[in-house]
């Protein structure tokens, strides 16, 4: 039986694959890395979201998917701006216009870990894990030598 590793892409259906990528644009940093058809494909180092054009379902309350990002406050601080309801602290979900659920975690906060070359290509060598996220990583046996 295989086992599960990780996740390559996340794929999101979008109306428009321009307007997504000038919304997400006004929240996000992100390299677009290649487009095709009628998808595109944002970059996040060795990873990416894949958006589709033809949303054909509805929005998505409880689905949605975890974005590790370097700088949770950011986000939130620019989704505000933005006219994007969110809460004031703790928990960072929204909505993006086409029914698509976010919540947005802090890199620093979390167990998952880009290795220092991809963070180093992405131009993030100083990112590092709060002392909470590298308890977690050694209590599940997942830090290096």
């Amino acid at each position: 039986m295989a086992r599960l590793i990780g996740i390559n892409h996340v794929a999101l259906e979008v109306d428009d694959v321009d307007e997504a990528l000038a919304w997400y644009g006004r929240f996000f940093e992100f390299e677009l890395r290649g487009r095709g058809g009628r998808m595109a494909f944002i970059d996040m180092g060795d990873q990416f979201i894949a958006l589709s054009a033809g949303r054909d379902q509805a929005a998505d309350e409880s689905r949605h998917f975890g974005l590790v990002v370097d700088d949770k406050e950011a986000v939130r601080a620019a989704l505000e701006q933005g006219g994007i309801p969110v809460r004031r602290s703790g928990s960072l979900d929204f909505h993006d216009p086409w029914g698509n659920h976010f919540q947005v975690v802090d890199y620093r906060d979390i167990q998952f870990t880009k290795t220092p070359a991809v963070l180093g290509a992405m131009g993030l060598d100083d990112l590092r894990k709060s002392e909470a996220a590298q308890h977690e990583i050694r209590d599940r046996g997942l830090a290096g030598p």
